[in-house]
């Protein structure tokens, strides 16, 4: 069925729940602000109620400044077209394999489908793919495959789909992965071999001796001395053997021509083909396929890539290599020999042609994946594993489970069919932008407008500051999502916890685009008077238009510089974070920004680099299109410049302020603004030695 248009959506950032293309929106009328405004988002907020076990998170990244933090809410309210944000193998509907990180929406993966008595592989569309920080764990398999994974990832094994972590009872309960579980999947991937001149010259040899005309031919012509001819020539259906087949030989001085060797008709199917007629060349195509003295593993697999491409075939489960020469014969099972595959000689008669021999490759697809993987031919037609059946003989048995006792940036996608193979094991689809984990939610507008509360936040964190291994260390309030999100007027979840850190004396750092932060300043300035707590105001950009776009649902930037005035007079410690800076369209804004900020009171200032990892990506280039189409193209390649080319640098060190001409410009007049402006220039550390337990709590008696 086509898919509906899809109407304007009042009130958000993003419209669609799989796309997240920005449309027109409208403002609620709350004072944030904006003064007039239009009437209410028809697309109301609806909030769920979360109970979590624990509520402070741990990190311990370089490019972070914080180790501990907590989170009220899970979705974000203001829109904004961006977010602060995998080395997993991710099998690719040909059959390579991609990490998990480099994904991207509509790229084609294998994920299954249920088929009769088997799940079956089926080639299956990327709809989102995403990051979030959370605990890591670490799943070991027999076979040696090591998978990283949050607690909530589910893998599918013999008895169903299983959560990393869970709990046998109470609230924590689910299925969950022990040692005595097998997972299911393809087995480990294997790593192609160096494409080095051997590879090449292998490569060379098993497509031309299989499937080429090569020779030089000697005769007598009238009123000539001799018709001597030379001739290379290969037609191919498949033209990424033969643009491979082109390239090496090119990489060796030997030039060939393209030409149409047969057109379509029918049912037959158009060939393309390379020649060359020249003598020196011919005879050192001859040269080259000669059978080697020493071969090398690199040889031996790029020979079976090219015989597989000439000669080979999968299917049906099954991969051969077929060829009437049997010497090419010997030479495949010496080449399978030598990388460790197993193997069996099929001999085929005919009537009517010359008999036949095939080598079969045994181990089931393990193995298929194996060698496709190791050899790399280049005929993706072939590398189809489509409607095998999801069973193994590999060894996926769990071994171990660990936590990595920190949390980590981990990937995620949503597929067609819900689930990918992932370092050779099924893997469940979670769902939705960074907060939203493996909830069945968009990264568009649900991330947006179905948000989650954690209203037990302030009893829970009463328990942990009450245990008595506790360390006290700064809690950052709300580093995923804002912790005054609209709904905090009604559900003061993040007053709670406000009040919980008063009471003990312990220290907290805030970020926050919001007003709302006003409301707690009869906690945070005695607070501020013992060293206790630091608020950062965010500032994308004063102006109105700019801000509307961006933000639609967060304080007007004239209401935020506001908000830091009153924070500083009140005695609180407030800083501006000018993020994310975007180049050409809101980077010239800079200085502007730290001016108002500091004739506001800011003590300190900062910024962040504009970050596109996974899905915001496409997010991001879909706002662009909308409200800044002329520049669109300009601004893409300029964050391109400012990653090493790519649209997001996962790197540490790198992530948060870019690298590049552009990233040293931005980096200088920063430095300039702060130490013209004032800003910066003490720092000062919270204290940490004031804090006390709360009293009259007991953790053991809470859990009652």
């Amino acid at each position: 069925m086509a898919d509906q248009p899809i109407a304007k959506i009042k009130g958000r950032g993003t419209a669609s729940k799989i796309d997240g293309r920005y449309l027109d929106w409208r403002r609620e009328d709350v004072d944030d602000g904006w003064g007039d405004t239009e009437p209410p988002a028809p697309i109301r907020t609806t909030v769920t109620v979360e109970h979590p076990r624990t509520i402070i998170s741990r990190n311990d990244s370089p490019d972070i400044p914080f180790e501990a933090s907590i989170n009220p809410y899970r979705g974000c309210e203001h829109g904004c077209v961006y977010c602060l944000s995998g080395e997993t193998l991710i099998l690719m509907e040909d059959a390579s394999t991609r990490a998990l990180a480099d994904i991207q929406v509509g790229d084609l993966v294998y994920g299954t489908q249920r088929n009769g008595w088997y799940r079956r592989y089926v080639k299956s569309v990327v709809k989102a793919h995403w990051s979030v920080v959370k605990p890591a764990y670490r799943i070991t398999l027999a076979d040696g495959t090591s998978l990283v994974a949050g607690p909530d990832h589910r893998f599918l094994t013999e008895r169903g789909w299983k959560f990393v972590i869970g709990a046998e009872q109470g609230h924590a309960r689910r299925p969950h992965l022990t040692t005595n579980n097998k997972l299911m999947g393809t087995g480990a991937f294997a790593h192609a071999v160096t494409k080095d001149p051997n590879y090449r010259l292998g490569y060379l040899c098993g497509m031309i001796r299989a499937d080429v005309h090569l020779g030089s031919y000697h005769y007598q012509r009238a009123g000539r001395a001799n018709g001597d001819q030379h001739r290379f020539r290969l037609a191919l259906i498949d033209r990424e053997a033969l643009e491979r087949t082109r390239m090496y030989l090119g990489e060796c001085d030997i030039a060939t021509k393209e030409f149409v060797f047969q057109k379509a008709a029918g049912d037959r199917k158009a060939m393309q083909a390379i020649r060359t007629s020249a003598r020196a060349q011919v005879e050192r195509i001859g040269k080259l396929i000669s059978w080697p003295s020493n071969e090398s593993p690199e040889w031996h697999a790029g020979f079976l890539a090219g015989i597989f491409d000439a000669e080979g075939s999968f299917s049906q489960c099954n991969l051969r290599i077929l060829n009437t020469d049997m010497e090419i014969i010997d030479w495949v099972c010496r080449g399978l020999q030598a990388l460790g595959f197993r193997y069996c000689v099929e001999h085929r008669s005919f009537e009517t042609r010359k008999s036949m021999n095939a080598v079969r490759l045994l181990g089931g697809l393990p193995e298929q994946l194996r060698f496709l993987h190791t050899m790399d031919p280049a005929i993706t037609r072939k590398r189809n594993i489509e409607g095998q059946a999801v069973k193994t003989n590999a060894r996926l048995e769990v071994i171990g489970i660990e936590s990595l006792g920190k949390a980590l940036r981990l990937y995620d996608m949503t597929t067609e069919t819900g689930d990918f193979i992932a370092n050779g094991v099924v893997s469940h689809n979670c769902y939705a932008r960074p907060t939203h984990a493996y909830l069945d939610l968009s990264p568009g507008i649900d991330f947006e407008s179905k948000l989650f509360a954690k209203p037990d936040a302030a009893k829970l964190l009463r328990q942990e500051l009450a245990k008595p291994g506790y360390r006290c260390t700064p809690i950052a309030l709300g580093t995923n999502t804002d912790p005054y999100q609209p709904i905090e007027r009604e559900w003061r979840i993040t007053r709670g916890i406000i009040e919980v850190l008063h009471e003990t004396d312990h220290p907290l750092t805030i970020v926050t685009k919001s007003w709302l932060v006003e409301r707690d300043i009869d906690l945070l300035a005695p607070m501020a008077e013992k060293g206790l707590v630091q608020v950062a105001l965010s500032i994308t950009s004063l102006r109105n238009d700019l801000a509307r776009k961006m933000e639609p649902r967060a304080s007007s930037p004239k209401r935020r510089v506001e908000t830091l005035r009153r924070l500083s007079d009140a005695g609180i410690p407030a800083g501006v974070m000018f993020a994310p800076v975007i180049p050409f369209i809101n980077d010239a804004e800079m200085e502007a920004v730290l001016e108002h900020a500091s004739a506001a009171g800011a003590r300190w200032a900062g910024y962040v680099i504009v970050r596109l990892p996974l899905e915001i990506k496409e997010l991001f280039s879909g706002w662009l299109k909308e409200h800044e189409p002329l520049k669109a193209g300009r601004v893409l390649n300029a964050i391109r410049d400012l990653r090493g080319g790519r649209l997001n640098d996962p790197e540490f060190h790198q992530r948060m302020k870019g690298s590049g001409q552009f990233a040293d410009l931005i980096r200088q007049r920063f430095r300039h603004a702060c130490d013209r402006l004032g800003l910066n220039g003490e720092e000062k550390t919270l204290r940490t030695e004031l804090f006390r337990p709360p009293s009259g709590s007991d953790p053991q008696l809470e859990m009652f």
